[in-house]
């Protein structure tokens, strides 16, 4: 059972490695699950679902590989017309009328009197004790009463009696191929780590500690850094103009990426980088920054990571003044050129979806000096970009 339901997990596109099937297998011999459906179905997920985007895949498979209610009911899914569900009348039941009502008898007697019900049905009813409606005590329907029964088309709990809920699957997939959150653009940016122990030492050594007190004969507390993401990273973000569009999606990456590494440092620029960049848009007129003083600071281990749309004018790329804001002595290309000598793991994000690059020339263009290194500014983009620079 749990071969095919690893193979079937495969199948559908969930990466499941054979070490993850036996860390499953290691926690179902200790009993972990303790032979409950819920809890068995929480092990395998945190055991065998590495992404959240799987989730929902996940979900389907085990549905129906364990006999859930949609494997039950067949692969048409049998859809019970809407005016079936729709709410007339609530049954509202004495405690004396509730208990003269008889369970089935089981999940398995409720699903398989609810594929009958559906094989035989053609009609809409209402206040019943057989068929699928409303009203009534019949265990299959809405606003009824049955002490076990499978709620359908009903808005919430009344009397908590449910022990299925077939309602239309209002989930998805989770999309790859958008911006999902700070949270999961964290779990993108942890692609680029390269632990050392740097700093000073708070850490308890303790085999350090252990060797050193046998060797002197007392206790000798032994500390060590701790461990940290040892990558460092220049973060070039454009400001302004049509980037204020996306101010919403830069300010989460901005934000992950101050927590995910240590050796951060950021840069604002607009449309394309010059001979000075700026710490502090509030004072970007009066603290300006010297790139080549950048240039000579940062060594060339640091990753550099541009974050625009790279939406301007060609000639703000490719021609001396071609700036919109200032007369630049050289062009933007030049000085990208330098930064990409110095730097030479580099990403560019851009917020742009990209079905729609190959209709700016400037996005061409600094795709082609970026040597094809641009990624759109989705989960799976900044995935994709991660593993570029590490």
């Amino acid at each position: 059972m749990f071969i095919a339901f690893f193979e079937a997990l495969k199948t559908a596109g969930v990466p499941v490695s054979v070490r993850e099937y036996l860390t499953l297998m290691e926690a179902m011999d200790r009993d972990l699950a303790g032979r409950q459906v819920d809890t068995f179905y929480y092990l395998a997920r945190a055991s065998l679902v590495k992404d959240e985007r799987h989730l929902d895949k996940f979900d389907q498979v085990f549905g129906q590989h364990f006999k859930g209610l949609e494997a039950a009911l067949g692969e048409e899914g049998h859809a019970i017309p809407e005016e079936w569900l729709r709410k007339l009348t609530e049954k509202h039941l004495t405690e004396e009328e509730k208990r003269q009502i008889e369970a089935l008898g089981g999940l398995d007697k409720l699903l398989e009197t609810l594929a009958e019900r559906l094989k035989e049905q053609k009609g809409r009813h209402q206040g019943g004790n057989k068929w699928i409606g409303t009203g009534g005590t019949s265990p299959f329907g809405a606003y009824g009463y049955n002490p076990e029964g499978v709620r359908i088309g009903q808005d919430g709990n009344r009397n908590f009696r449910a022990v299925k809920v077939w309602d239309k699957r209002e989930f998805k997939d989770l999309d790859d191929g958008v911006e999902l959150g700070t949270r999961n653009i964290k779990v993108a940016l942890r692609r680029l780590r390269k632990f050392a122990r740097v700093g000073a030492p708070e850490e308890l050594d303790l085999d350090g500690t252990i060797r050193e007190t046998a060797r002197a004969g007392y206790l000798d507390v032994k500390l060590r850094p701790e461990k940290r993401n040892a990558v460092k990273v220049l973060l070039f973000l454009d400001v302004g103009g049509s980037m204020d569009w996306h101010i919403a999606q830069c300010e989460e990456l901005f934000s992950a990426a101050r927590t995910e590494f240590k050796y951060l440092e950021h840069f604002y620029f607009h449309n394309c980088v010059y001979e000075s960049v700026w710490r502090s848009n509030a004072r970007r007129a009066s603290e300006r920054i010297s790139l080549f003083d950048v240039l000579h600071t940062y060594g060339s281990d640091y990753k550099l990571i541009f974050v625009g749309d790279a939406s301007m004018s060609p000639y703000e790329i490719m021609y001396a003044n071609g700036s919109v804001e200032h007369n630049n002595p050289e062009p933007g290309k030049i000085w990208m050129e330098r930064l990409l000598a110095t730097y030479p793991h580099a990403a560019w994000l851009n917020p742009v979806p990209q079905a729609h690059w190959g209709y700016t020339d400037s996005i061409r263009l600094m795709g082609h000096i970026l040597e094809n290194r641009m990624f759109p500014l989705t989960v799976e983009g900044i995935d994709a970009a991660m593993r570029e620079l590490s």
